[in-house]
């Protein structure tokens, strides 16, 4: 079984010798990997697994492994990840993903506009990367346990909200 020690120093190694996309697509199979290992899943994203728990924390690089645990129905409005990226991959349950087109970024005083682009599900072992700038937001009805990787640590970082647009067919 992979540890988190080794997990994480594989992720600082993908990143040192890549540092932009094709770094956190190797991040991101590699979550997909540990994802497929029932022993790594049961002992980091158990059941019980809290909606944010910090894994490890790079001390050079800043990036952020985290497991997070949902009992019930919950969803978010779309985001970013501001200055960072983040890759989910799913642990067991399912969340339905949305995907959205930036229409206006957000200001301190007006949110960010964003309008649907597609929806899908994803299910254990799947792992996706939502880079820097790229709007998402989950959506899950019932229990899900998720393993993800935060380019930055997200608690530390202020975000600007993003709203849902709907747009008339005349305007698309």
């Amino acid at each position: 079984m992979t540890t988190i020690e080794q997990f994480a120093a594989q992720c600082r190694d993908a990143i040192m010798l890549n540092p932009g996309t094709a770094g956190r697509e190797k991040v991101r199979s590699l979550v997909a990997q540990v994802l497929a290992e029932p022993d790594f899943v049961a002992q980091y994203i158990p059941e019980g697994t809290p909606e944010r728990h910090v894994l490890y924390e790079d001390p050079d690089m800043g990036f952020a492994i985290l497991a997070h645990g949902y009992t019930g129905a919950k969803g978010s409005n779309p985001h970013d990840h501001g200055p960072s990226w983040a890759i989910y991959g799913q642990a067991a349950g399912e969340t339905i993903m949305t995907d959205w087109e930036c229409l206006a970024r957000p200001t301190e005083s007006t949110p960010g506009k964003a309008k649907r682009i597609r929806d899908y599900v994803m299910r254990p072992g799947d792992a996706y990367l939502y880079d820097i700038g790229v709007l998402h937001s989950p959506e899950r009805k019932a229990a899900t346990r998720l393993l993800r990787i935060e380019g930055l640590n997200m608690a530390k970082i202020k975000r600007l909200p993003y709203q849902a647009v709907e747009l008339s067919p005349a305007a698309e």
